[in-house]
């Protein structure tokens, strides 16, 4: 597909700069520019590389002072960086999608599946699946029986969706997603470790994204329940009976345990593990690697550090934490010095 900058100035509200007839048809970083690529420039930091890029069309937000001339055609808009989500978006909605159910799929005969579909190569659907209109189910995919897909929804290769679980419309699970196996339920006794039968589902919502190999368990009893327009990396684990509050969002190697409640809006960054049975309130932002112990109650909390704590103090903590060994040092001399203080004040006394 080939777009003008004029076409894509009317698409996203820009303001052309230069050619209005400059045609691409790709997209490149600008420090990576290619003649009939798009790039964008959103911060004054990296504005050295528009007037070395060889882009054809670069958009540029419009608080950076350009200060000589360049070569692509620009396209100022408000945010850059907003404005080019906006456009990928365009464009991966003009892309064609996939229609037909290979020769190769298995799907139980009691299984139902909606119009304009793909079913890709070696994919299972068991007995009394519903699949929505418009799906797309690559290769090696599985949905457990009784499972429910909504319309518009992409899953990816080896993703697993266990029995009776509920996937909503127009989610997205990527490679190795596992929705819906057994939470982590066991009752130690003299010989072991009895497994605690996990019968209850998984719910996920509608506009949800979850990445590769990441997994949300099964409930108990009840369902773990991840709401609407949740994004969540790669590696992250959801444990049973969870709630995930609607738009937060989770790097890679988020661990949630058990019977925990997030709230909406929050943002958890890489590694950060919060223990079971915690509620965490609405947009509460945790850092990476941090971990959180009890419930969070203030909304809007940032925390930071394990166990996790206001974020100002942590980065004050850690500048004295750091300093730990010459303070150790100084403390003992000091511990010297008063001791000899001490035995010359009481000879003085003696005499």
């Amino acid at each position: 597909m080939e777009f003008t900058a004029q076409m894509i100035a009317g698409l996203i509200g820009g303001t052309v700069v230069g050619d209005p007839n400059a045609k691409v048809s790709d997209f490149a970083r600008i420090e990576e520019g290619r003649p009939g690529c798009i790039s964008f420039l959103y911060n004054d930091k990296y504005l050295q590389h528009l007037y070395d890029t060889e882009s054809t069309i670069v958009l540029i937000s419009e608080n950076i002072e350009v200060k000589q001339d360049v070569k692509p055609t620009l396209i100022k808009v408000h945010d850059a960086r907003e404005a080019v989500a906006k456009l990928l978006q365009i464009y991966e909605s003009m892309k064609p999608r996939r229609e037909g159910i290979s020769e190769l799929a298995f799907i139980d005969p009691s299984a139902k599946v909606g119009q304009h579909c793909y079913i890709g190569p070696f994919v299972a659907i068991g007995e009394g699946v519903e699949i929505g209109d418009g799906c797309v189910l690559h290769p090696h995919v599985t949905i457990g029986r009784n499972a429910r897909v909504g319309n518009d929804t992409e899953i990816y290769s080896n993703a697993v969706i266990y029995h009776d679980c509920r996937v909503g419309q127009r989610c997205v699970l990527h490679a190795g997603c596992v929705i819906g196996a057994d939470g982590f339920g066991f009752q130690p006794t003299e010989t072991g470790y009895e497994k605690i039968p996990q019968i209850g589902i998984a719910i996920i919502e509608d506009d949800v994204e979850i990445g590769a190999n990441s997994c949300v368990d099964r409930a108990m009893m009840g369902a773990t329940v991840v709401h609407r327009g949740v994004k969540i990396d790669n590696l992250v684990q959801i444990g049973h009976n969870g709630e995930i509050g609607s738009h937060t969002v989770m790097s890679a190697q988020v661990g949630i345990g058990g019977s925990t409640k997030v709230g909406e809006w929050c943002m958890f960054g890489g590694q950060v593990g919060i223990a079971d049975h915690a509620v965490i309130a609405d947009r509460v932002m945790a850092g990476a690697q941090a971990g959180i112990p009890n419930s969070i109650k203030k909304e809007g909390a940032a925390v930071q550090g394990t166990p996790a704590i206001e974020g100002r103090n942590f980065w004050k903590s850690s500048a004295v934490f750091k300093n730990l060994p010459d303070m150790w040092a100084e403390m003992n001399q000091m511990k010297k010095e008063i001791r000899m203080l001490k035995e010359l004040l009481a000879e003085k006394q003696q005499s």
